[in-house]
């Protein structure tokens, strides 16, 4: 989270002092989960979409951790986005990722606890495989792995 409010941070400098940006009225916004785009127009607000994105990808923030939402009106003639920072594994996606590790190896325990899924093994092989073919695999969304033991 520090990561994606210092990217947030560096896009807003950026959008304040870029000259193509002047009297737009382009904004950034973030309060919590939620990081909201303000522009003029929808071309000010696509070139804001970049820098941000661009910024995320320097910082290391996964893209897909981000949810955007429509470009939708605002007043006086006005655009606006917003995009909602996904943490965490919901109940549908868990189930598939046990589904598709239970695929790769039964032996391995697989386990869902609040918003992370734990696979456990006694084989370190096993779990290696598990980790690689996760990687290879897309779920829509940005996978981290911890705690190797």
């Amino acid at each position: 989270m520090p990561e994606l409010s210092n990217a947030v941070n560096q896009a807003r400098k950026e959008i304040d002092n870029r000259f193509d940006f002047k009297g737009s009225g382009s904004r950034i916004e973030s309060s919590g989960e939620i990081i909201t785009l303000h522009s003029a127009d929808e071309f000010h607000l696509s070139s804001m979409l970049d820098v941000l994105e661009t910024r995320l990808v320097r910082r290391e923030v996964p893209l897909e951790s981000i949810s955007w939402g429509d470009v939708q009106p605002g007043p006086k003639g006005t655009v606006k986005r917003e995009a909602k920072v996904i943490q965490g594994i919901d109940a549908d996606k868990a189930r598939e990722i046990t589904k598709f590790v239970k695929r790769i190896d039964k032996k391995v325990n697989v386990t869902v606890q609040q918003e992370q899924v734990r696979v456990s093994s006694k084989s370190k092989d096993s779990l290696q495989a598990i980790i690689k073919a996760l990687k290879e695999h897309d779920f829509g969304l940005a996978l981290q792995f911890t705690n190797y033991r």
